[in-house]
């Protein structure tokens, strides 16, 4: 389809689950693609297992290992690829981590774990990615660049058991509706999107956490509970995702800005 068809995009969180089917999809309609996370052995091989993709829809792929928490890592992720690409049309600010305790449990360990990835993470990588977008200037449909966060469904309501989690996210829409008002003067939108229940493998390590802290009895049992009132009646696939994801990084949407588009099935009706 080609929606977006040269266009050089960064996705963080990238090795696996949404962040990894976003960038294939973006591939798949002939993007040149860094994908970028902390785990650089497993991104490296996810780049490398890309390649034909690649080259069958005439784009490129190279990866970058980071840690989203870290400016300078961020930079030189950024660097690198405008420095391959030529420059950065679209910033996937997609990292994000989540460790359930019972509301009464929650330190101050796990609260800082989860906002420095999920939001102070969202924040670099916007402010860096928007610095590259104002260098490198406006293209010829007035654009310099686009920037899409990723949000929840927990971005819309608070849930039992992952309260820094839902902090965090409620902080992306903040994030991006900021960035918005004050990156349109340089021709940069700010998006996001809210997936709902996503089958992935951070969902399988987040059932697993709830178990054991006695949240949840038997493996599924979260998923199904969180589900139970989705109006698609099933959990998402990362394919559902990725229509959407595809259309924000595309010249369809330019017209969006400072809005997060939800994708969870009809699970919240906001």
């Amino acid at each position: 389809m080609g929606r977006v068809k040269g266009r050089s995009c960064i996705v963080t969180g990238a090795a696996q689950g949404i962040g990894r089917a976003i960038g294939e999809a973006l591939l798949d309609e002939g993007a040149n693609v860094c994908f970028a996370d902390i785990n650089e052995a497993k991104v490296a091989s996810v780049a490398a297992e890309n390649n034909e993709r690649a080259v069958i829809n005439d784009a490129r792929v190279i990866h970058a290992a980071v840690d989203v928490t870290k400016r300078g890592q961020v930079r030189d992720m950024i660097s690198k690829t405008a420095d391959t690409f030529g420059r950065v049309d679209v910033k996937f600010n997609n990292a994000g981590v989540n460790k359930p305790m019972n509301f009464l449990d929650v330190t101050e360990e796990n609260w800082k774990f989860v906002m420095d990835i999920n939001g102070l993470g969202c924040m670099i990588g916007m402010q860096e990615a928007a610095r590259q977008m104002i260098a490198q200037g406006r293209d010829m449909d007035d654009m310099a660049g686009k920037i899409i966060n990723t949000a929840s469904v927990a971005s819309r309501q608070g849930f039992n058991n992952v309260a820094p989690y839902c902090a965090s996210k409620w902080a992306v829409v903040a994030l991006t509706q900021s960035g918005a008002r004050d990156l349109a003067k340089h021709g940069i939108t700010v998006t996001g999107f809210a997936p709902g229940v996503v089958a992935t493998e951070m969902w399988e390590q987040v059932d697993e956490d709830l178990m054991a802290i006695g949240a949840a009895d038997r493996p599924g049992q979260a998923m199904e509970e969180f589900s139970a009132d989705i109006l698609k009646g099933r959990v998402a696939t990362t394919k559902d995702v990725t229509g959407t994801t595809t259309f924000l990084a595309s010249r369809a949407s330019d017209y969006m800005t400072g809005q997060i588009v939800m994708i969870d099935g009809g699970m919240t009706l906001v």
